[in-house]
Formats: C-alpha cells, structure tokens, sequence
C-alpha cells in the first residue's frame, strides 16, 4: 500500500490539534486563539483534501469503493471542526477544549477511512 501524502499531512494537523486542546483543558484553561486555531487547521486542511479529491477524481483516479460513502464522510468531516469551533465560543469553559481535541481524533478516524475508500484497502 502506497501512503497518500495528504493523508500524512492530515495526520499531523489532527495529532496536533488534539494535543493542543486536550494540553489546554489539562491546565484547565479555557478555548483560546490557539485552540481555536487548531481546528480550524483541520477544517482547512479537509477543505485541501477536499479540492484535491475533486481534482484527483476528475483527472481519472478512480475510488475503489463507494463513492457516496467516500463524499459522506468528507462531508461528514468537514462539518464537525464548525460545530466544535462553534459549541467553543458559546461555551467558554475548559471542557469546551475537550470538544475541539474530538475534533482530530474524530477527523483522523474518518480520514483513514477515506483512504481506506480511495485505495481500496480491504478491511481487517
């Protein structure tokens, strides 16, 4: 099996993240500019993926599985870094940094799914 560049670089941004944002809630502190920030890398980084995707797919790369699951869980994933950003700024308390370190976990999870679906890896 090949590794995806994006994928790698994905992986990087969502470890970070998540470190980032569980680190802050261990010091109990609140969400701040670089939590925040964090997940918005990833948020940026699915957007990326996503163009490259659409790129990579009209070129003739093909999925070897189901197409709608792939865009789902793009879709899926792009979704879950806005609603954390936004629960962070309504709730401003420490727990809100917990929320945004699911968000790379959670974004790293779906993204090796996505790999999964993109080079037809079978599932063990």
């Amino acid at each position: 099996m090949v590794v995806d560049p994006l994928y790698v670089v994905g992986t990087i941004v969502c470890l970070v993240s998540t470190v980032l944002c569980v680190g802050a809630a261990i010091r109990k502190h609140g969400p701040n500019d670089l939590t925040i920030l964090s997940a918005a890398a990833v948020e940026l980084f699915l957007l990326v993926y996503a163009v490259a995707a659409i790129i990579r797919q009209s070129g003739g790369e093909s999925l070897h599985g189901p197409a709608w699951e792939f865009w789902g869980y793009l879709l899926t994933a792009v979704v879950i870094p806005i609603g954390a950003v936004w629960w962070s700024l309504m709730d401003r308390s420490r727990w809100s940094n917990l929320v945004l370190g699911a968000v790379g976990v959670t974004v790293f999870v779906m993204l090796f799914r996505m790999e999964q679906i993109w080079d037809g890896v079978p599932l063990a």
